[in-house]
Parts: C-alpha cells; sequence; structure tokens
C-alpha cells in the first residue's frame, strides 16, 4: 500500500468519498447500487474494469451479507487494502444509517398520509428498474457460452418452482463451472472463462496510488 515510502493517504480520502456520495444517493438495497458503483469505480474514477466488476458482482453476491457492502469492502482492499476496505464500508453505511434512523423517528407520524404512500410506490417502481439494470450488467459480462447460458436458466428453474435454498446455488455453481471445464479440456474443446474482448476495449485507467 506504499508508494516512494509513502503512506496513500490521498487514495484511502478519494475511497472513503466515492462511497460516501454512493450511500445516500441510492435507494434499493445492494443490487440497486451497483449500477451507480459501476459508474463511480468504472466509468469515472477507472479504478477497475468491467471484468472485474463482474467478478466484484459474483464474489459479493456469493459472500455472506448485503451485497452493498461486500462490494465496497472488494473495492476498497482491491484498490488500498485493509484501511481501503474500512473507509469503503464506513462510507457506504454511514449516510445510510443516518437516512435510517431519522426514517424510523418520522415514519410513524407519516405513515397513513397518501402522499407519503403514493412517493413509495414511486420509489417501489425506480428499485425495479435498477434491479434490472444491474442484471442486465452482470449478466452481459457473465454470460458468454452455452455453459453459463444453462447454467443461469437451471439456476432460475430451480429457484421458481423448487424450494431449494439459494446457498445450494452458490455452492454447486462452482462445482459444475470446474467440471465444465475439466471435460472442455478432455476433449481438447476450448475453453473461455471470460467473455471475448472487442478490438476497441481499452484498458481501464490505473489508480493514482499503485497497490
Amino acid at each position: 500500500m506504499r508508494t516512494n515510502g509513502t503512506f496513500p493517504f490521498k487514495l484511502i480520502g478519494q475511497i472513503f468519498a466515492v462511497f460516501l456520495k454512493i450511500g445516500p444517493s441510492t435507494f434499493g438495497g445492494g443490487y440497486a447500487m451497483l449500477a451507480t458503483i459501476e459508474r463511480e469505480i468504472v466509468h469515472k474514477k477507472g479504478w477497475m474494469d468491467d471484468e472485474e466488476m463482474g467478478d466484484m458482482v459474483s464474489i459479493a453476491g456469493s459472500a455472506p451479507g448485503g451485497v452493498a457492502v461486500n462490494s465496497a469492502a472488494f473495492i476498497g482492499y482491491r484498490l488500498g487494502g485493509v484501511l481501503g476496505a474500512l473507509a469503503a464500508v464506513i462510507g457506504i453505511t454511514l449516510p445510510t444509517l443516518a437516512i435510517v434512523l431519522m426514517l424510523s423517528l418520522t415514519y410513524s407520524a407519516f405513515k397513513e398520509n397518501a402522499k407519503v404512500e403514493a412517493a413509495l410506490q414511486g420509489v417501489h417502481a425506480s428499485v425495479v428498474a435498477l434491479i434490472l439494470v444491474a442484471a442486465w450488467k452482470m449478466m452481459r459480462s457473465s454470460l458468454f457460452d452455452s455453459i453459463t447460458w444453462i447454467l443461469a436458466a437451471a439456476s432460475v428453474a430451480v429457484l421458481l418452482f423448487t424450494g431449494l435454498h439459494s446457498v445450494w446455488l452458490i455452492l454447486g455453481g462452482p462445482i459444475v463451472g470446474m467440471a465444465a471445464v475439466w471435460i472442455r479440456r478432455l476433449r481438447n474443446m476450448e475453453v473461455r472463462t471470460e467473455p471475448e474482448r472487442r478490438e476497441d476495449d481499452q484498458e481501464p485507467m490505473m489508480p493514482e496510488y499503485y497497490i
């Protein structure tokens, strides 16, 4: 985490500031936050590329806890080690905690108000759109061959039509993926573990400090 013998305080501060801005600007939970996190981290800061973002989402969604906090911890650690992870997690949770505390004190007084109920319905619809955008971005980076498409379709069917706990899908996905790669290699078939990059794809900008 040191560059030329100096500690990257500036980078830690930038990580905290970015996630402090993300926290109060998004609604609907972790998956709804992913589009905003991607815009800030990938497109504005250039700290990660789309492929790394897809890997981060997979890890954050598979690990226990909220996907937004997990994503913040992953990105923070990727950029600034343990202190980077702490800065990101504190940044993304601090404003949300303050807002939830404020709403919990005032909600009981306004929950029967028709305008408040109408506003919440609008928020619900917006959250659905945010989650769909996040799912679309994840699909573009995660589903790139017949095996991944079949695995995704089978997982959706299992979740919709059976009572199987999602943890078994999370545990089974890596096993099926490794088995598919192993079988393809035995048959001397092409093995792909990521989408093909287009010629116009550009490498992401590196952060100001190297880890």
